[in-house]
């Protein structure tokens, strides 16, 4: 008997059809997202855009900030580093720049570690160094101005202390140092609160298993708190060199740049030199002073982010 072949029953197996990728949506912008976006930013543009680019114009003529004006090239720029007036103005700027971020870091870290320690009255002590912050600068420019000249003369008579006999801003050596006095006292409040949220951050914990390995408060104080905070010390730096670069109000207040010109500021001869009509070249002054302000930044940030400081 011939055998029959019998026909294979084995299922062709096929793959389902792939499925399609759905398509992605286009995300929608609210359009409430630009009814705030654009007036902001044409106000920005009007306001501060707009007169930097035109500064950054009238650098280059002989513009006295009205009327005709004729383009000069560079000569505004070359007169600048020229001009024994605007470079003693640097020097005092940052001098008095770098000494008063040092000061005001300093005294704002130690009042920020006693008023996060265990101390009575803690929110009524913090309420009272924040003070001096709300206060007007030109204000407090005044009223140490007379105290200067009046009640510390008298004080330094009664205690036959030669050096203060006199106001201390009437000397051209000692002029400096009432205005950085004034500056960080007003100005440390605002670097306390800095470091009272950053010493906040810090887990209680650490400190806990520091004290049971018997690690001593100054070790705690170099390795553990000073690394964590150094982030809200970056920040103060910065932002205190920005605001003391311009400084303007409390040395008017105090010394109106006096005595001659020993703390005039840059921003004080930018303002004068308007006044004087010297517009184009206070604009190069103007522009120069903003590169090394963008420098000194630029400067603090990368050192700071090789020291580990910041987050990169």
């Amino acid at each position: 008997m011939s055998s029959m072949t019998r026909p294979s029953t084995r299922a062709v197996v096929t793959a389902p059809p792939a499925a399609k990728a759905p398509r992605a949506r286009k995300s929608r912008v609210d359009p409430l997202y630009y009814f705030f976006l654009f007036p902001s930013l044409a106000i920005f543009t009007l306001a501060v855009t707009l007169p930097a680019v035109l500064g950054f114009v009238y650098s280059f003529t002989n513009s006295v900030g009205f009327g005709d004006f004729q383009f000069i090239g560079f000569r505004n720029f070359i007169a600048v580093f020229q001009d024994d007036g605007i470079l003693g103005s640097y020097g005092f700027t940052l001098a008095f720049s770098l000494v008063t971020v040092i000061l005001v870091n300093i005294v704002a870290f130690l009042l920020a570690l006693g008023l996060t320690s265990r101390v009575r009255f803690r929110a009524a002590l913090r309420t009272v160094f924040v003070i001096p912050m709300v206060i007007s600068g030109i204000v407090i420019a005044f009223v140490f101005q007379y105290l200067f000249s009046n009640s510390l003369p008298l004080l330094g008579q009664g205690l036959g202390i030669e050096v203060l006999s006199s106001s201390i801003l009437a000397n051209p050596d000692l002029a400096w140092v009432g205005i950085v006095f004034v500056t960080a006292w007003q100005s440390v409040p605002s670097a306390m609160l800095i470091y009272i949220a950053g010493l906040l951050t810090v887990p209680p914990e650490v400190y806990e298993a520091s004290s049971i390995d018997g690690a001593s408060p100054w070790h705690n104080l170099r390795h553990i708190t000073l690394p964590l905070v150094a982030g809200y010390a970056v920040i103060n730096t910065v932002l205190g060199f920005k605001n003391y670069l311009n400084a303007y109000d409390i040395i008017v207040g105090l010394t109106d740049g006096g005595p001659g010109v020993s703390t005039r500021s840059v921003a004080m001869a930018i303002f004068r030199g308007f006044e004087g009509g010297d517009y184009a070249y206070q604009m190069a002054n103007a522009v120069i002073f903003f590169l090394i302000s963008v420098a000194i930044a630029l400067i603090q940030l990368r050192f700071t982010r090789s020291k580990g400081g910041i987050a990169a």
